[in-house]
């Protein structure tokens, strides 16, 4: 199971540097998947994602309960929302199209509602 765990993580982890140059794949999403599969795969991996230069600091307020900043939240909303609905449009499959238009309101329920929003920026 820890093996899958570690493939899943890294798999998100690719889709979340992916999303940091492809403008309609969010990031957020994926890197939080990649932290929490880690978590349960690998403390070595889990640890050194946390202790990242550019990730490492919003997965630590993630993890301690703080959130994610507001600006995130909305541009990781608004970035996936965009890549839904050229999806949406994209195939004629009406299931996909549902399972889409479900998951995207499943993720926004839970950034909005389930996520804290960050009042302060950890530096370090």
């Amino acid at each position: 199971m820890k093996t899958l765990l570690n493939i899943a993580g890294v798999l998100a982890l690719l889709l979340a540097l992916a999303g940091l140059f492809l403008p309609l794949l969010p990031t957020t999403p994926f890197l939080l998947l990649a932290s929490a599969c880690f978590a349960r795969g690998s403390s070595r991996l889990h640890r050194w994602l946390l202790h990242h230069r550019v990730f490492g600091v919003y997965l630590r307020n993630v993890e301690a309960g703080n959130g994610i900043p507001l600006r995130a939240k909305i541009l990781a909303l608004a970035m996936m929302w965009a890549s839904l609905a050229y999806s949406i449009v994209r195939f004629d499959h009406l299931g996909l199209r549902i399972g889409l238009l479900a998951t995207g309101c499943a993720v926004s329920i839970y950034l909005w509602r389930y996520l804290p929003t960050l009042r302060t920026v950890d530096k370090g």
